[in-house]
């Protein structure tokens, strides 16, 4: 805990505030893009895209989770991805899930999650039905395969939100899957190659 306080004391005084990068943000955010990851700590979406501060709009869930929209019981998240698309007006939304991850591996392996009821919870409302199906496979330690459907299968549920699919609809949102690799920081986006649509390095 000290390092970050000290960190944090000593913010101010580091280069961002120098350059006079910080004064201007007073004025209001513009970022360009919704960046939606798992909370998980090895995922920096800051490092990996290279922004500065007022670049991106995060929201960060346990497994990188969209829940369905639901008007009639709101959420935080429902609440970020709306004021980014229909506020911010960004540009791009993207989905970004990650190699090793702890909430699609529980699904995928079946894990027992009794103890602990809200993961469990979050995890069985906000994956889809064949990410829980037996014999998914896990495609290693790194749950690489079944990590790249489950970003997919979240940007189908972006695709219901209403404000999405206004934006879409007239050309001016573009939808992403990312999937990055915590142990060498290769990113892969999915992308259509011949005939065929798969993750490729970007």
């Amino acid at each position: 805990m000290q390092s970050l306080i000290d960190h944090a004391r000593a913010f101010s005084t580091r280069a961002p505030q120098s350059t006079g990068e910080l004064s201007s943000l007073e004025l209001g955010q513009s970022p360009e893009a919704l960046f939606i990851t798992c909370s998980d700590s090895r995922v920096v979406p800051t490092l990996i895209t290279g922004t500065r501060p007022g670049d991106l709009f995060e929201l960060r869930t346990a497994g990188n989770i969209v829940p369905a929209y639901n008007p009639e019981h709101p959420s935080g998240e429902m609440a970020t991805i709306e004021y980014a698309v229909s506020v911010l007006g960004v540009r791009d939304i993207i989905v970004c899930g990650h190699s090793h991850c702890g909430a699609v591996g529980a699904l995928v392996r079946d894990e027992d999650l009794t103890q602990l009821p809200a993961v469990h919870g979050w995890l069985q409302h906000g994956a889809s039905a064949e990410l829980k199906e037996p014999g998914t496979g896990t495609d290693g330690p790194d749950v690489a395969e079944p990590v790249q459907r489950h970003a997919l299968d979240q940007l189908d549920r972006l695709r219901a939100y209403p404000c999405v699919a206004e934006r879409l609809a007239k050309g001016e949102l573009g939808l992403h899957a990312w999937y990055y690799e915590v142990h060498t920081g290769a990113v892969l986006a999915h992308q259509s190659a011949g005939d065929e649509a798969e993750f490729l390095p970007l």
